[in-house]
This record gives C-alpha cells, sequence and structure tokens, in this order.
C-alpha cells in the first residue's frame, strides 16, 4: 500500500491491533507508529454504529410482503399480540433471510455486530446468544469438556453449569470454599485452593470461576487464570452479574482482561438488553469455528431478531454511555447502602469484607443486606416488599435480599426502597429466632457423576427418609438457581433440615418432580 493511501480496518483486523503492539512504518522517515499499545479504549467512532438494528430498520421501511414465519405475518393474525407489544415491535419479529443474516452461520450483519461486541468487551470472538447464559454457560462447558474430564467448580455455581454437565458426562470437583458465618453467604475461592485441587485432580480440563458472585463476591481471577494455565487449563467465567465490569471504573477486573478463556455475560441483568438475551466471549485463540459448532448444538434456528437487535443497540449504548451509567449506579448503591445501614438492624455490606483472599474484591453495585437482625428471613422481607409496598427486588434467601441497581434505575425509587425497608423495620421486627445448620452443607460429597445420576434408575421415597441415599434431581431455592442439591450427591440430615426449612419461609423451590417437595426421586440401590 502505497504511503499516504488512506484505508479502514476491518473489525477482525481491529482486533488483532487492539490486543498487540503494532508498528506501522513510514516510508519517508523509517520512524515507527505505535497505533496500538496493549488493549487501549475501544473505537469509539466504530462502536456508535449498529449494523443488525440498521439492517432492520432498513427492512422494515420496504413493505416486504411475508410468505415465509413467522404466522402472525407482523402481527396482522394477532391483534391481541400488536396491542401489547405495539406494531413496531411485532413486525420486526422476523425470520432469518439473506438481508438479515443467519445467526447460525453469521456472514453479514450480525458478525458485524458480533465483531463490534467483541471490540467492546476485549475479547477475540463475541457470539449472540437468545437462549439466555444458561445457554452460553452450557457452550462454556460442552466446549472444553467431555465424558469423563473433570471441572474444577466453586459450589455455588447455577444450575446451568450442573446441566451442561449432565449433557457431556464431564465430573464436578468443587473447590472447598468458605462460608461467612454470619451472613451464610459464600465467599470466593483463592488461588491457592484452585492450585492445590488441579493438583489432586490431575484429569481436570478447566476451572470454572464466578466472577462476581450474586452477592457481589470476587475471587482473584487474574490469579486463577494465571495458575489455570500455568497447568495447562482452560479458565471458564460465569459473568452473569458482571456485563458492567466491563464498561466501570472501580469496579472489580473483567474476565477477559484477566485472561479467562471463554466467558457468558448476562447483557439483559445490568447492560440493559431484552430478557433471555446473553453473548458468549472468547479470547486467547480459542477455536472459534468450533465454538460456533457447539453453539449450534443448542442454539434455535428460530433466533429472534428482537434479542439479537438489542444485543447491538445495548452493546451501543453501553460502549457509548456505559461508564458514565455505572458510575452513576454505583454511586447510587452506596447512597443506599449507607441510608440503609443508617436504619439500625440491617447490614447492607460493601468493600469491608475485602480480605486479599476468599473476598479479593466487591462489586459495590450489588446492594446486598443482611436482615436477620430485626428477626426477619430474606425471603420474609422480600415478600413484605412486593405484597405491602409494590417494591419487587431481585431476591431474598434465608438471611438476606438483594436489590439489583443498574442504568435504569431512578434515585426517587431507591429512595422509595429505603423507606419501605425502614418502615419494615418499625412495624415488622420480632425476635430474631435463628436457624443454624453446618454449613458444609454447601459442599456436598459426589457419590455419582451428574450424567449417571440423572439418568439412572430410581425411586421416590419421603424426603425424610432420604438420608444417605443419592439424589437423582435438583433441588434448589429460585432466584437465584444455585443448586442446594444436585443429582449425584449424597442426601445429609443437614441438607434436609435446610431444604424444609426453606420450603417453611416461602422460598420458591423448583427442579425436583414433586412441587410440594414432599418426596424425592433418590437413586435406587
Amino acid at each position: 500500500m502505497p504511503y499516504g493511501t488512506h484505508f479502514t480496518l476491518a473489525a477482525s483486523q481491529s482486533r488483532i491491533l487492539r490486543k498487540f503492539r503494532i508498528c506501522i512504518i513510514r516510508k519517508s522517515d523509517g520512524r515507527c507508529d505505535n497505533i496500538m499499545a496493549g488493549r487501549e479504549e475501544m473505537d469509539l467512532k466504530r462502536q456508535a454504529s449498529a449494523p443488525l438494528y440498521e439492517a432492520i430498520e432498513r427492512f422494515r421501511k420496504k413493505r416486504i410482503v411475508p410468505f415465509d414465519v413467522p404466522g402472525h405475518k407482523r402481527g396482522r393474525g394477532n391483534p391481541e399480540l400488536v396491542d401489547l407489544l405495539g406494531e413496531r415491535c411485532v413486525g420486526i419479529d422476523v425470520n432469518s433471510m439473506k438481508p438479515l443474516d443467519n445467526l447460525c452461520h453469521p456472514v453479514s450483519v450480525i458478525k458485524e455486530a458480533e465483531e463490534l461486541t467483541a471490540d467492546a468487551f476485549g475479547a477475540e470472538h463475541a457470539f449472540f446468544m437468545v437462549g439466555g447464559t444458561t445457554q452460553a454457560v452450557q457452550n462454556m462447558v460442552l466446549s472444553v469438556c467431555k465424558a469423563g474430564d473433570e471441572i474444577i467448580v466453586p459450589r455455588n455455581v447455577h444450575k446451568s453449569v450442573i446441566n451442561a454437565l449432565i449433557l457431556c458426562g464431564a465430573i464436578p470437583v468443587y473447590l472447598n470454599t468458605e462460608i461467612n458465618a454470619k451472613l451464610g453467604i459464600v465467599l470466593g475461592v483463592t488461588v491457592e485452593q484452585v492450585e492445590k485441587t488441579i493438583q489432586e485432580h490431575p484429569r481436570a480440563v478447566a476451572v470454572l470461576v464466578n466472577n462476581p458472585t450474586y452477592y457481589g463476591i470476587c475471587s482473584d481471577i487474574k490469579g486463577i487464570c494465571d495458575i489455570a494455565h500455568s497447568y495447562g487449563l482452560k479458565v471458564l467465567a460465569d459473568e452473569a452479574h458482571g456485563t458492567h465490569l466491563y464498561f466501570g471504573d472501580n469496579l472489580p477486573m473483567n474476565s477477559m482482561k484477566a485472561g479467562a478463556d471463554m466467558a457468558a455475560i448476562s447483557m439483559h441483568k445490568s447492560g440493559g438488553s431484552l430478557t433471555q438475551s446473553s453473548i458468549l466471549l472468547t479470547n486467547n485463540g480459542m477455536n472459534a469455528d468450533y465454538v460456533q459448532t457447539i453453539i449450534n448444538i443448542t442454539q434455535t434456528t428460530s433466533a429472534s431478531y428482537l434479542l439479537m437487535t438489542s444485543l447491538d443497540i445495548s452493546r451501543r449504548n453501553l460502549a457509548l454511555r456505559g461508564r458514565q451509567s455505572f458510575a452513576k449506579v454505583s454511586e447510587w448503591s452506596q447512597y443506599a447502602r449507607d441510608e440503609i445501614n443508617s436504619i439500625g438492624g440491617y447490614y447492607a455490606y460493601g468493600k469491608e469484607l475485602v480480605n486479599g483472599g476468599t473476598v479479593y474484591d466487591y462489586d459495590v453495585t450489588k446492594l446486598c443486606v443482611y436482615t436477620r437482625d430485626i428477626g426477619l428471613d430474606g425471603i420474609e422481607v422480600y415478600d413484605i416488599l412486593r405484597d405491602e409496598y409494590d417494591i419487587q427486588i431481585e431476591f431474598g434467601d434465608i438471611g438476606n435480599i438483594m436489590a439489583y441497581i443498574s442504568i435504569g434505575d431512578r434515585i426517587q425509587d431507591i429512595e422509595r426502597l429505603v423507606g419501605a425497608l425502614a418502615e419494615i423495620s418499625r412495624i415488622y421486627s420480632k425476635e430474631e429466632k435463628r436457624f443454624e445448620v453446618d454449613r458444609q452443607m454447601l459442599l456436598p460429597r459426589v457419590l455419582a457423576s451428574p450424567q449417571e445420576a440423572f439418568y439412572a434408575e430410581k425411586i421416590k421415597m419421603p424426603i425424610r427418609d432420604t438420608k444417605g441415599h443419592i439424589s437423582g434431581e435438583f433441588v434448589m431455592a429460585y432466584p437465584p438457581g444455585i443448586p442446594i442439591l444436585a443429582p449425584g450427591e449424597e442426601i445429609t440430615e443437614e441438607i434436609i433440615d435446610y431444604i424444609q426449612y426453606s420450603v417453611e419461609k416461602g422460598c420458591s423451590m423448583q427442579g425436583m418432580e414433586d412441587s410440594a417437595l414432599e418426596y424425592l426421586n433418590v437413586l435406587k440401590i
């Protein structure tokens, strides 16, 4: 190319420039211009584009006569749907076609949107997910694990991880995570714990890390990446609750920056896209073609353009305005934390938990509040907020509630939450009746692989009689969707007590055949 020729970089070239130090030599003086040094700021001019959204808009204006699916024909066949969602929304609920690309094999506008997403998140590749982060997590595991492999995971993983193991036949190796005795929440894992577990399990092929957990706890993900890679293991990051880590200052390190191989991102949680839309990121030379093949095993062939377009628009919004938005989110979350702690009886925890080990860092956007000092379980406060104050928070467990603060919140809504909690403390507080269990129950013994247990012959038993048996099904409170029991795990007295207490307190229990949880399926001996 002659000196002085103007040119533009393709998205794939741009990613290469972003990752490595690139020098362009001028013919005239032989000087080296450093175009990029390491991962620098994304190209905001390119990020202002939204190729899939723009293609959808062009399509919408053409008045094309549909003789394809979906059968509602731009809403004409279902006027009630149009009344609910609007003509514009239903009008772009379309099928894959050449001008709009195809998610199973993207070659044009979807591919361009995914490349922009990869740039925005500092990844080598990005894949749009329309099956939620559950699908993204499963695709991560399926991409690196096969039958008989071991994968090192903390016990507080989402059910999607265990479901992936049922599909591929890999075996979980649980990290011995610590519990905060007061709060009753699982903490992070240390680099030392990870290395020890790797040494004890030479069949392990990967380590999975929650970054952050539901409660905002972050492990030393960079240290874990470094040690796992030194032993030849892949690192998978469940970042369902960490979209904002890529666009916020003074927040915990995101997994791509830390060097993780893959990450599952819930754009619909803190990123602003439509529910069920997520992203799978890859790094470190992962075979993107193979990952796409794995995705196509679980991905629908009728991908929703509403979901995909929301990913494209939300990525653009975060790239252009994310830092300002999440600075506000962090500020408001801390304000709420300070106000709630001033009420008395509550404990809204934050950065003070950081100890450099099991709590390496803390995500301050998570507004988690311990409630038991006012004599109420978290699930009780959760229900009161919804039923008496018309406030829907993210979840309540035995000891805690969590309110999700994100880019769509308003200060007046936060004030309303704080006021409601103050009134609940005044009206509903009572003498505390603490429920104590052996917190090691969160680390049950794995006596059979999830796949083996799931497909094994089972018998149904009264839950009180299942002690010592092997579970053949899931039992979990949802949210957060972390199994109390998973297929293949030994049932203990403590687990039974915990399950029954959760039922009595009104937790939404899922995963088991018997919705009343009077019976459990266990492996036939």
